[in-house]
């Protein structure tokens, strides 16, 4: 049998560490794993024999690091790395039944844009180059590993789904909270796994057993995939040099076990797990029943941070960012000025809004180019989900390709070319759809014959494999200006698919299309439609009649427990009404992440502030106050790096106004240890750095000892941060800080998902960041600021 044939039918069983096997075998700290595909195919052979030996079902190829993006620079080549990888994983496999190999595909080791310098679409490409060279070698199935932001994982399914029909997994490296590095939920995650068609997901790598198994049953809820569980053997330690892992196999396996027992389909082993690991978790759990497909009924929009649930309680859907009868916006699109689009969307977020609507089309743009422009805009500001609203098919997909997350598509309708156009999209992308009930007849003037084309739709949909759940009936509002049981006609669609169990959506302002005092027959009906069970209403958030009747809606028909939401809202009501972010200050730009803002309210400032009182009294406090919401956990990497952007941007401005050169501030060394070339979270570390004016000498990736002691001597630097993200690169990093040690009094800050506390103080450093935040924390406790 076939992987895809055994998945989710009984319990199958990945391996272990590869990296950390190769290095008792003498793999040398910084020394590329890939390499030894070349250099020691028999012993890469027998890692991967040692655990099909044991039982293992699924061995990964050695080619975790064969992105041609980070072989960059050396001497491997992309395709002979992973064909060779294959062939000796294949080897090992030696034509025994129902054993797979996976090609491994890592992190690229690079951030996206808009929060990092890696477009999406050449993280396709990377990933796609190594997908069809994989699946041309052999490979039975992909596994997309250690994954820590969505948007990285979108680009690899992606590159999968163009280049081969070969099944994919996915796993991801939550933190003990549940959060990627990038902010994602397991549950935000899942859902645009899920939407995205992959076959299974679940966990790798960070953690071990019991922190991971704390985390499984949100991934059960949101998912109804197979779950895949591949923890560490704990977190490293050093001991007599070496790195270590505490939880031996027997402690393993009991562990694994009690995890098994409660809804995995498939489970192995990361980092410091062995053969012996793996072979007593199999004895353990070769006889459980596989927790396998689960019937997930929620309906949800996701960002790459939060869900937004449909049909447990109604939501709003801002409408603003809809440039119809909106002049200054229509002004703003055709001008490019993304900062206002960004505006909107805040200040709606501001007044309740659950999920924006952005729709963009208006005479005189590039319309797919510019919805291409504003969704990762508003996504680099906000996690609020979005709903992508255009009728041009071609900036539909440009939208539904580039958004993170799973969105929100508005919309299809009963008519053959929409149809035709539509659903396809819609599956590929994992789309949530809003299904208008018209057709090419128009729109009928019965309920029987609206829902006769919801129907339609949602048959049409099915033969996609687009689930019920995923549609979002909208029965079109008309104006009761031209007929007197439009409202109820409206309504009565909305309870019929209620008690079919499918969600609603409308624009609920149509209704009183023509007629004076909107605001009161709008509400009205908002409430009426509300009580039908209206699942989103696409309103105004910043109507008072309309948050009235929604707040006051959720209170009587007991949505809100204690009347909290209610209570709440009313008590910020005043301050929402005084906010006006399209005319911020230069503390709240910076906070917002809004550039042009910033910069603009930089230039307002200098006018009457001097630029040190400038500097002092809204840039530091804004980005001490995103970097302690960070450090609490309450902001996230995207906002942290946005705000980080917008201070440049006002610093530039200042230093243009006063004529001051590049920044001459305190000098602090950067580099990623020898042998590793995951830079994430040096870059990240550099550009908040420099926003609190230090002069950073950033030495890039995959640095020389020796280069970097020369540097910290020449520069007589007080501060050196070193980065490692691999297990097999913490031996570079400790060599380097024991050389430093000899020439140099500096201190030594250090970070990276394999190191602790415990961990970094073993082999000699000054202080473990476990974020940006507490580096730079650091660095300024150093220099007394």
């Amino acid at each position: 049998m076939n992987f895809k044939e055994l998945l989710g039918k009984q319990m199958l069983f990945f391996d272990g560490a590869t990296g950390t096997q190769l290095q008792a075998r003498g793999l040398q700290p910084g020394e590329l794993p890939e390499r030894w595909n070349f250099t020691h195919p028999e012993i890469v052979e027998a890692v991967h024999r040692g655990y099909l030996d044991v039982g293992s079902n699924i061995v990964k190829s050695n080619t975790f690091g064969a992105n041609p993006i980070k072989l960059k620079g050396t001497d491997l080549d992309c395709k002979e790395t992973i064909e060779a990888a294959v062939a000796i994983a294949k080897r090992a496999c030696g034509g025994r039944e129902n054993k797979f190999v996976a090609l491994n595909l890592g992190p690229t080791g690079k951030l996206l844009a808009p929060y990092g310098d890696l477009p999406f679409e050449e993280a396709v490409a990377a990933y796609g180059e190594m997908v069809r060279y994989g699946a041309a070698a052999g490979a039975d199935l992909i596994l997309i590993e250690t994954m820590s932001d969505t948007y990285e994982i979108k680009a690899a399914v992606l590159a999968c789904k163009e280049n081969c029909d070969l099944p994919i997994c996915v796993t991801m490296t939550f933190d003990e909270d549940g959060k990627l590095l990038t902010g994602a939920t397991v549950e935000a995650a899942a859902m645009m796994c899920e939407g995205l068609g992959v076959d299974a997901i679940g966990f790798n790598c960070g953690l071990g057993p019991v922190q991971v198994g704390k985390l499984l049953p949100q991934m059960l809820a949101a998912t109804s995939l197979p779950v895949i569980i591949n923890p560490n053997a704990g977190l490293p330690v050093q001991k007599d040099g070496k790195t270590c892992f505490e939880v031996g196999p027997e402690e393993y396996a009991e562990l694994m076990y009690e995890l098994a027992q409660n809804g995995p389909s498939i489970v192995g082993g990361c980092c410091g797990t062995t053969p012996a690991h793996i072979e007593a978790m199999i004895k353990k759990c070769k006889d459980l029943p596989c927790g396998g497909y689960r019937d997930c009924k929620l309906t949800a929009v996701s960002s790459y941070g939060k869900a937004v649930h449909l049909g447990e309680g109604p939501v709003i859907i801002g409408e603003r960012i809809n440039p119809t009868g909106k002049k200054r916006l229509k002004e703003a699109l055709v001008a490019g000025d993304l900062d206002y689009v960004c505006c909107l969307g805040l200040e709606q977020i501001n007044s309740g809004s659950h999920i924006l609507d952005v729709n963009v089309g208006t005479p005189g743009i590039d319309e797919p180019g510019m919805i291409a422009k504003a969704v990762p805009a508003l996504q680099a500001i906000t996690d609020t989900p979005l709903q992508i609203d255009t009728s041009n098919y071609e900036a539909m997909e440009r939208a539904l390709r580039l958004y993170n997350g799973k969105p929100m598509l508005n919309s299809v309708n009963g008519k053959e070319d929409s149809l035709a156009h539509v659903l396809p999209l819609a599956k590929k992308y994992g789309a949530v759809l809003v299904a208008l009930c018209l057709d090419d007849s128009g729109i009928p003037d019965t309920a029987a014959g609206r829902i006769a084309i919801a129907e339609k739709i949602i048959a049409r949909a099915a033969e996609y494999g687009i689930e019920s759940r995923n549609i979002v009936v909208d029965p079109l509002a008309l104006t009761i200006s031209t007929g007197a049981e439009n409202a109820a006609i409206a309504c009565e669609v909305i309870r019929e698919m209620k008690a079919r169990g499918i969600n609603t959506v409308m624009g609920v302002s149509n209704i009183s299309f023509g007629l004076p005092g909107r605001e009161a027959v709008n509400s009205t009906f908002f409430t009426m439609a509300l009580n039908a069970g209206l699942s989103c209403g696409i309103i105004n958030p910043q109507s008072k009649a309309m948050l009235d009747a929604f707040y006051g809606y959720r209170a009587l028909a007991g949505y809100d427990e204690g009347c909290k939401e209610y209570v709440q809202h009313y008590a910020d009501a005043p301050k929402a009404a005084a906010t006006v972010v399209s005319e911020m200050g230069l503390y709240d730009a910076i906070v917002k992440g809004l550039q042009g803002e910033a910069r603009k309210a930089a230039s307002a400032a200098l006018v009457s502030e001097k630029p040190l009182d400038v500097i002092n009294k809204y840039m530091i406090p804004a980005l001490d106050y995103v970097g302690d919401g960070f450090e609490k956990k309450t902001l996230f990497l995207p906002q942290l790096l946005m705000s980080a952007d917008a201070a440049k941007a006002a610093f530039e401005v200042i230093r243009e106004a006063v004529g001051v050169g590049e920044t001459q501030g305190e000098t602090a060394i950067i580099a990623t240890v020898h042998g590793d070339i995951h830079d994430i979270g040096k870059n990240i570390v550099k550009v908040l750095l420099e926003n609190y004016g230090y002069k950073v000498m950033d030495l890039g990736k995959d640095v020389p000892v020796a280069t970097i002691v020369e540097a910290a001597k020449e520069s007589g630097a007080r501060v050196v941060g070193l980065s490692a993200l691999m297990t097999t690169t913490v031996g570079a990093m400790e060599e380097t800080i024991k050389e430093l040690r000899k020439v140099s009094d500096c201190k030594v800050v250090v970070g990276g998902a394999v190191l602790t506390a415990d961990y970094a103080a073993t082999i000699g450093a000054d202080h473990y960041a476990p974020n940006a935040v507490s580096a730079v924390s650091y660095v300024n406790e150093v220099f007394g600021k």
